[in-house]
């Protein structure tokens, strides 16, 4: 069964994003859990996931970090097993990412679930990105602060809290139920009874990121080669002052390197298209020729793009997982970037143009796109 989001996504937006936390009660009416405790034990098993067990024995916390070999002697009370980018693995609960396709693709950080048993949590901590925590099986309370300056602490090299704080809303959340939290408003979740959460993350970077991410563009590609020139110098009478037009110029240096439109797309295309966490990519075995691509498609069948695969059109270039795409079909290749399932109907007259059956077949070989068995 797959869980249909009811939210008006116009007024939340106008309300809510990255203003305020809200409870959107019922968001996901008669909700389903897509995966099993035991399910999720086995994804956090594995040496591809990101996962982590956080503990709480008389105040005294503790954190792990997976693949985990077993789970013995964990007790019933006091502990929280999480997992990162399940929708990269685990095909039902990726569904639960697609009601957000509203927002931004490239600002989708990726879904976390995480099983509490009683009294199960990671503690007080602020989150310095835009959540959405689905309630899934049990019942959990949930306490959130207002967005003011607040002392972070570690009390485990692994976990970041912060001091105890008045909260703004005081909820118990039942299945279905929403909590929203916006960057900056520290949160705590507390457990009844055995409970799943799901937290659809969204992330935008900070400028030490772009600085950094930029530069290493820039040594890749040989920007910025210019010297500093000072044709214009005149007699210094303090010659261990820089002056302000110095400043100026070296400033004016540095934001032309990166006042270059073709080549600020280029880097943020490769950028923003850079998973932050493992894919399942199984390129095609054996590979695929372009005439079976093409009669597949003709036939009637469907592409579904990999789970947690970044694609994205930025201007009049194409983005996959890192890499520029030159396409020889804009049209299609939109197409590709919008939806998550592509047919003939969605590719049109592009099945006619071999080139790009061509590019299609190697992004499929890749396994990057499949046809469902």
């Amino acid at each position: 069964m797959v869980n249909q989001l009811n939210l008006n996504w116009p007024e939340f937006l106008e309300k809510y994003w990255q203003k305020k936390p809200v409870v959107l009660k019922n968001a996901f009416p008669n909700f389903v859990d897509p995966i099993t405790p035991d399910e999720l034990a086995g994804l956090a098993m594995e040496p591809e996931v990101d996962s982590r067990l956080v503990s709480q024995t008389d105040g005294k916390w503790n954190a792990s970090h997976g693949p985990f070999e077993d789970f013995d002697g964990l007790g019933e009370t006091g502990w929280s097993l999480l997992a990162q980018a399940v929708n990269h693995w685990h095909a039902p609960s990726a569904e639960l990412v697609r009601p957000f396709r509203v927002l931004p693709e490239w600002r989708l950080d990726d879904l976390m679930i995480s099983y509490s048993v009683p009294g199960g949590g990671v503690g007080p901590h602020i989150d310095n990105y835009d959540v959405f925590i689905i309630q899934g099986m049990g019942r959990r309370r949930w306490r959130v602060g207002d967005a003011i300056p607040m002392r972070q602490f570690c009390p485990h090299p692994a976990l970041l809290h912060v001091d105890p704080f008045e909260p703004i809303i005081d909820v118990e959340m039942s299945p279905g139920d929403i909590l929203y939290i916006p960057p900056g408003f520290p949160h705590d979740g507390f457990t009844f009874e055995d409970t799943l959460n799901y937290s659809v993350g969204f992330r935008g970077p900070n400028g030490r990121d772009l600085i950094s991410s930029f530069a290493d563009y820039a040594l890749e590609n040989d920007l910025g080669g210019i010297h500093y020139s000072d044709a214009d110098l005149t007699v210094r009478e303090h010659p261990g002052r820089v002056e302000e037009y110095e400043l100026e110029r070296l400033r004016a240096m540095m934001i032309e390197v990166i006042s270059q439109p073709e080549d600020f797309k280029q880097w943020f295309g490769r950028f923003a298209t850079t998973p932050r966490h493992e894919l399942d990519i199984a390129p095609a075995e054996p590979p695929y020729a372009e005439e079976e691509v093409l009669d597949a498609l003709t036939g009637g069948e469907t592409l579904t793009r990999l789970s947690g695969l970044r694609v994205l059109h930025i201007g009049d270039k194409f983005f996959v997982n890192s890499e520029a795409w030159n396409t020889v079909h804009p049209q299609a290749a939109d197409a590709l970037c919008r939806l998550t399932e592509v047919g003939q109907e969605e590719l049109g007259d592009a099945l006619h143009n071999p080139a790009f059956i061509a590019e299609l077949t190697a992004l499929i070989n890749q396994g990057y796109w499949y046809f469902e068995a």
